[in-house]
This record gives structure tokens, C-alpha cells and sequence, in this order.
């Protein structure tokens, strides 16, 4: 087969020995699933008695699709009669030995850390459209890729592929290979529609026929627009709330603390001057006392009362409360009395973006990878059900670390400003 000039720069990627995570795509019609499907096909048969890995979110899907590519470019090729395909353990087995597991990698609440891979071990992976899994199961996948390494003298290789998405295939590839700051060991390939010239008229047609969120992500290959009507905040309202030129330091002194859950990820303090952050400190795994020394001194420093101060109270963080005296936040309490809001954190999260997109709230100059870290955390934010009747509420902050790949820790230290908004009347209540 003719391969298309994409698709041969990925193929020198999947066959050196530095490139161990390869995403191909970012729009549709590139050719994605035939990429992955001819490059397990191969390697099947260049390592008898190999073992490899084909995945996507749910299995039903793979069946339908990147299944049935196999099956057409295995006919092309007229090599059918090497392998046979098992439906109901979901396996081709080769005459060589060779295998290609066919496997369901949705993140399911009964098994979040995917004891269901279980001791698995194999050669290389395939994840079509792996922008619907979350970053956990692309991690566990590549954990598991060292059967025969060394007989075959290859280095691990995972390729995904998918169309563009503002979740951790953004961050973790696209954003990164824009910056050209993209590990070694990690490369971006983006095929459009027009690199191929195989596409019918007709095709291109209908992808330019589409919605104009649509059109902009699968056919010109978009990764940057994001038209979500759920969204909370505008790319306009982030860019300002950076360059807070219409601000000034004026009124009471805050310090808000987004504690580590159970010593994990990091602690993220924000110092605020009325509605301006004029600093951001971060630890990284840290304890309850450490935390606690450095929010004492950072209160010293910038002369913020107790009765000004707020830490997240789930997990470490409660310790951090008790040790501290300060303010507690504890996102599913109840909110304001009267308010149509499911919970605190909603509240304060909805109405902190309202004072955002108002241009009212700010932060000083970052550095270009926390302001980063921040603009992925804000364009999160969304509404969940919006179209449903009932209280109000964001998408959960499980569902964004799904998407992040990492908790949202900046924004629910810059959330929690609003609690002392909202404590200004004598209607919270606190439970």
C-alpha cells in the first residue's frame, strides 16, 4: 500500500529507538485508524510470538470500526490467512504466535485503576481515538508494554490516535509541541482531511457542511477553538484576567489554600488584595504542618487575619484548619441559603466566573507555565446538565482531572476567594 507523507513520518517515529508515545491526527479523514491498524499488522508479523494491544474507550466501538479497518486492509494486503479472529475473547490470533488483544479501556466507576489489565503484559499498544479515554488509562497501557522487549530489541511504543479535544491529548501533546517543548520521547503528527488524497469530494464536503465548532475541529484540524456553550469563562475574560491593567490593590488582605488531598499532588496558596492575586506559592507533597509553617509566614509576610484566611478542609486539609484556626471550605456543604446551587463549591466556582468574565478579578504576571496550568484549569469550568431543570452545578472535579490528567488544584484556590464574598451576610450556612 501507498502510504500518505503523514502517515510515512509516522512510521520512521514508530521504528526508531527514542520515540515511545506518538498522537497522529487532529482532524478527521487522515487516515488515523488505518495508520495504527497497518502498524500492528506489521509488527504482528515482523515478531512472531509478540503480543500487542489494540484499545479504544468502549469495546462496542473498536468492534464497528477500527475492527472492521483491520479486517479491509487485511484483504487489501491478502494476508487474512495468517491470523484468525476470536469474537468471544476478543483476540486475533496469528500462525506465528503473534496476538493483538482487543480491549475496552473506559475508565469504569467500579474499576478507576484498571485492576482489570490486571498482570498484563504486551509488545506495543494502538489506542484509536484516544482522546476519549482518560490520561490514567494511557498511562497504565504504556506501563504495561515490556513483553519481549528485549528479545525483539525494541524500546516500549504506544501510538494514539484522535481528533482534536481540549483534555490531556491537548495539553499533554498539541499545546506542548506548539511550545516546542515536547519530551524526547513523545511526538505530534497532524493530518488534515486535505493529506488525503484518497478522500472522496463528497467527504470533504460533509465536514464542511458541519456546525461551526464542528468544522473548525475536524476539518481545518483546530485544536484551539472551543465553542462550549457550558464554558464559564471566555478566552477574552482569561487573556485579561492576566493582564488585570484595569485593577488596582485596594481593600482586605486574603490567603486561600487549596490543600493536597492526602498528601497528594500539590498545595496551592494564593495571596489577594481585594480581587488581585498578587502571589502564588506552591508546595509540592507536603504535610499538614509544613503547610501550616508556610501559610504563617505568608500571613506575617502580607498581614492576612485568620478571619481572612481559607483551606480547603477535605482531607489533609482538615488537619491544616484544625492546626491553623482558619476558615474551613468544605466543597459539598451547602450553599448560600436561598441560592439555586447544588453545593459551596459550585457557588463559589459560578460566581467567581461571573466575576471573571466581568472583568472584575485578576492576577499579577506568572510564569508561562503556571498561567498555562491556570488556562487549562478555567476553561473547564462548566456548567453540568445545563439544559436540565434543577440547582445548579459544574462538571465535577473528577471528570476534569479525567480530562486534565492532573487535579485542578489553581483553580479551587482562586474559587475559594468568593467564600468571603458570599460571608458577608449572615445567610451562609455553615454545616
Amino acid at each position: 500500500m501507498k502510504l500518505l507523507p503523514k502517515q510515512i513520518e509516522a512510521v520512521r517515529y514508530l521504528k526508531d529507538s527514542s520515540t515511545q508515545e506518538l498522537l497522529y491526527g487532529g482532524a478527521s479523514g487522515g487516515g488515523k485508524s488505518a495508520l495504527g491498524c497497518l502498524w500492528i499488522l506489521e509488527a504482528c508479523q515482523r515478531y512472531p510470538g509478540s503480543r500487542w494491544l489494540m484499545g479504544r474507550s468502549k469495546l462496542k466501538n473498536l468492534r464497528e470500526t477500527t475492527l472492521n479497518t483491520f479486517f479491509e486492509l487485511g484483504k487489501i494486503l491478502e494476508v487474512t490467512e495468517q491470523y484468525t479472529y476470536n469474537s468471544q475473547k476478543q483476540i486475533i490470533q496469528f500462525q506465528n504466535g503473534s496476538q493483538i488483544l482487543l480491549k475496552d479501556l473506559f475508565q469504569y466507576p467500579s474499576d478507576p485503576e484498571f485492576d482489570s489489565l490486571g498482570s498484563l503484559e504486551i509488545t506495543g499498544a494502538f489506542i484509536d481515538e484516544c482522546n476519549q479515554i482518560t490520561y490514567k488509562a494511557w498511562q497504565i497501557v504504556k506501563s504495561r508494554i515490556r513483553y519481549k522487549l528485549d528479545e525483539f530489541d525494541r524500546i516500549p511504543k504506544i501510538l494514539g490516535t484522535c481528533n482534536p479535544a481540549k483534555n490531556w491529548v491537548y495539553h499533554q501533546f498539541y499545546q506542548r509541541n506548539r511550545k516546542g517543548d515536547l519530551p524526547n520521547h513523545r511526538k505530534f503528527i497532524q493530518a488534515l482531511p486535505k493529506d488525503n488524497p484518497h478522500l472522496h469530494s463528497s467527504y470533504l464536503e460533509s465536514l464542511l457542511s458541519l456546525d461551526n465548532d464542528s468544522k473548525e475541529r475536524l476539518y481545518y484540524g483546530n485544536w484551539l477553538y472551543d465553542d462550549d456553550p457550558s464554558a464559564l469563562i471566555s478566552k477574552d475574560a482569561i487573556d485579561d484576567y492576566f493582564n488585570p491593567v484595569h485593577l488596582q490593590r485596594e481593600g482586605t488582605m486574603h490567603l486561600t489554600i487549596d490543600v493536597a488531598r492526602y498528601g497528594k499532588d500539590k498545595t496551592v496558596f494564593r495571596v489577594w488584595h481585594g480581587w488581585l492575586c498578587v502571589k502564588r506559592y506552591e508546595l509540592p507533597k507536603s504535610s499538614a504542618t509544613e503547610v501550616v509553617d508556610l501559610a504563617r509566614r505568608v500571613m506575617r509576610e502580607y498581614s492576612v487575619s485568620l478571619s481572612k484566611t481559607i483551606a480547603d478542609e477535605d482531607g489533609v486539609g482538615g488537619g491544616v484548619v484544625d492546626m491553623l484556626k482558619c476558615k474551613g471550605f468544605v466543597n459539598n456543604s451547602k450553599a448560600l441559603k436561598g441560592q439555586n446551587y447544588s453545593n459551596l463549591k459550585s457557588q463559589c466556582s459560578i460566581e467567581m466566573a461571573k466575576k471573571i468574565q466581568a472583568r472584575e478579578a485578576g492576577e499579577l504576571s506568572q510564569s508561562e507555565t503556571v498561567k498555562d496550568l491556570v488556562i487549562a484549569e478555567m476553561e473547564q469550568v462548566k456548567m453540568k446538565d445545563m439544559d436540565r431543570d434543577g440547582k445548579l452545578m459544574i462538571i465535577p472535579k473528577e471528570t476534569v482531572k479525567e480530562k486534565l490528567g492532573r487535579s485542578p488544584d489553581d483553580w479551587d484556590s482562586i474559587m475559594m476567594r468568593y467564600y468571603f464574598e458570599l460571608k458577608k451576610g449572615d445567610y451562609f450556612i455553615v454545616m
